[in-house]
């Protein structure tokens, strides 16, 4: 039967076939004009309702009313003899049964991913089976969601949220399990090196082809595809809802998903769903503020992200956006009073991957009252122990040894010591949390105090009416024989640091000059020995052949002892220096306690500047910059010599 064209007017609509609809089918709040004969021979549900409403003797509806249809020809009247209601238990509503009495009428319909679900449910409840008819509803969306959706992974995703409107009847008709075991399989078959880019999409090689030159997979498709096709389908995956969701995150885990796979889901959902995870001046896209769910839904689906966060470190493809991600989560846990298992899980999670963070991300404000702090010095305390933990349970493991100098421990050594220089500015800050947090890296963390001297500083000065007790035990985190002689320098004009503090930097400092002498001077002595011990063995080797060589050697000989001579000269000279150096320093100690007992007036600076006339050029240097590390190392293996 040739369907007319349909019409909607208000609440209703019509199927202008040139003939009087005969029944009235109520969907919804939508009445539906239609006709007998199409819709009796493709369900049987609503052959048994009309078969049942023209059996009844009496029958309230069966009354004649006019209604009016505009139609180009003029207007005409029509005579409703059925008048039928589907319940509202029906699946996907009057926009459903619509497509549905389309079908009725023989009008092409297009399936898609997003509508083949409700109307698989409403060929379910209407019973359009194949047995009632030929290529009924039922086996054509049944061919459909087999032959196309279930061998896509975007389609999957799509199907499965469209079943989000008809949930119990998709889920007894298994089509929710069935999207959730594609879209699992799919994800565990897809390339973790490509962050997640699904290999198999669409099942077709063609577009793959013009990627490949001689058989070699260009950058072109890891480039633009990689990024284009992961972030579209993941996008696609942040629209579900969270009871879907999380169904799909359990059934990614049983079939052992790679885990970054699994954390860029979560990433992408929880930046839909969560405003605040990313900072403001990032480039990512928020929710509108249509879409926000309400906190206690944040709370809920922040809780599910952070407890289905994989327990592995995060590969160093994508390190850095993995660990952003986890102090923007953990930001939203304290803004949203989250559980303190769900926090500590979440603190836990960036331990193990501390060292990939940045001084920006250990930045978190305090947003509870009972802080005085402008920053949560507490949290990145907590975090430093799960980080030193993990190293100690490495340790115990025998993948590192206790006195090893591992990359990991010295960046997180450096990026401590810069969020000590940062936070020493707060005047709330308390000496006992800034002697904690600084001593609590082990030694090997730092090959030079330099950043942790220049925190102190900070410190003392932002702290200047602290008593001397206190000022002495921060001074007490500083190890004076780890500082360069640029730090020394400046440190010894320091008039923030206290006496005893002054005095043990220029007690190493003088140490460090008697080290280097004494060096110069052993290689100085070991010079003539291999000299005279060379020229012993020329000499040997001339006598055995001519007679003239005994001249040359004897000569040789003479130059040897000369130069050592000379040298030996060289040596008394230092070890006068050093004796003055010595009495010097025992002067300076001795002025230094008597400006000690006489008071401050005047300043200790100026009196060692008067006594001795030396003055010290201020400048702060960072241990870890290159040109002092290189400019360390040298000298060390100058000692060694």
């Amino acid at each position: 039967m040739a369907a007319g064209k349909p019409t909607s007017k208000g609440q209703a609509w019509f199927c202008t076939t040139g003939l009087p609809s005969d029944i009235v089918v109520e969907v919804d709040e939508m009445s539906f004009h239609l006709h007998k004969f199409p819709l009796m021979s493709k369900s049987r549900k609503l052959h048994q309702l009309i078969t049942e409403q023209e059996n009844k003797p009496t029958m309230a509806w069966k009354q004649e009313k006019e209604t009016e249809i505009e139609e180009e020809e003029g207007e005409e009247e029509e005579e409703v003899t059925c008048h039928i209601s589907i319940p509202e238990d029906f699946p996907g509503g009057s926009e459903t049964f619509e497509m549905v009495a389309k079908f009725c009428y023989g009008v092409k319909m297009e399936l898609s991913s997003s509508n083949v679900a409700p109307l698989r449910c409403a060929g379910e409840y209407l019973e359009m089976t194949e047995e009632f008819a030929e290529d009924n509803l039922i086996s054509k969306t049944e061919r459909f969601l087999s032959q196309s959706v279930f061998k896509s992974l975007k389609d999957s995703i799509r199907a499965l949220k469209s079943c989000e409107n008809v949930v119990s009847s998709a889920e007894s008709l298994g089509i929710i399990r069935r999207c959730i075991d594609s879209i699992a399989l799919r994800a565990s078959s897809a390339d973790p090196a490509l962050f997640g880019w699904p290999v198999t999409e669409g099942g077709g090689s063609s577009a793959s082809n013009q990627n490949l030159w001689n058989g070699i997979e260009t950058n072109l498709r890891r480039k633009n595809g990689r990024t284009s096709e992961s972030q579209s389908w993941f996008e696609d995956l942040s629209q579900l809802n969270l009871p879907f969701f999380k169904r799909l995150i359990a059934e990614m885990k049983s079939r052992d998903v790679s885990g970054e796979i699994i954390e860029s889901c979560l990433m992408f959902y929880a930046k839909k769903h969560i405003p605040g995870i990313w900072r403001s001046g990032s480039s990512r896209k928020q929710s509108s503020p249509s879409t926000i769910p309400s906190e206690s839904e944040q709370r809920e689906l922040l809780e599910t992200v952070i407890a289905n966060l994989p327990l592995q470190k995060s590969s160093s493809a994508t390190s850095t956006t993995s660990t952003r991600f986890l102090f923007g989560l953990l930001r939203a846990a304290n803004i949203l009073t989250a559980s303190e298992s769900c926090r500590s899980a979440l603190e836990m999670k960036i331990g193990s991957q501390l060292d990939q963070a940045t001084l920006d991300d250990l930045l978190i404000p305090s947003y509870s009252y009972l802080n005085e702090t402008l920053y949560d010095v507490n949290c990145v305390e907590r975090i430093l122990g799960y980080f030193l933990d993990g190293l100690q349970s490495e340790e115990n493991r025998g993948t590192t040894t206790s006195t090893s100098r591992s990359p990991p421990l010295m960046l997180v050594g450096k990026l401590i010591d810069g969020y000590l220089s940062e936070i020493a500015s707060d005047a709330n800050l308390k000496p006992e949390k800034f002697y904690n947090l600084a001593i609590s890296l082990p030694d090997q963390a730092r090959l030079f105090d330099d950043g942790l001297y220049r925190a102190v500083d900070i410190y003392l000065k932002a702290h200047s009416w602290i008593p001397e007790a206190e000022r002495e035990k921060i001074c007490g985190v500083l190890d004076c024989q780890k500082l360069t002689l640029e730090a020394c320098t400046h440190a010894a004009q320091n008039e923030r640091l206290p006496l005893r503090a002054v005095v043990q930097v220029l007690f190493f400092e003088q140490l460090q000059l008697r080290h280097a002498i004494a060096g110069t001077l052993l290689s100085a002595e070991g010079a003539p020995q291999e000299a005279g011990r060379a020229s012993g063995i020329r000499q040997e080797e001339e006598t055995e052949g001519e007679g003239e060589g005994e001249g040359s050697g004897s000569a040789t000989w003479r130059v040897a002892v000369r130069e050592n001579q000379v040298l030996r000269l060289d040596m008394d000279s230092m070890r006068t220096r050093v004796h003055q150096l010595e009495r010097e320093c025992s002067t300076m100690k001795k002025v230094i306690e008597n400006i000690d007992k006489k008071g401050p007036a005047g300043g200790w600076k100026g009196s060692l500047t008067r006594k001795f006339g030396c003055k010290f050029k201020t400048q702060v240097c960072d241990s870890h910059e290159q040109t002092v590390v290189d400019a360390r190392k040298a000298r060390q293996h100058h000692h060694r010599q």
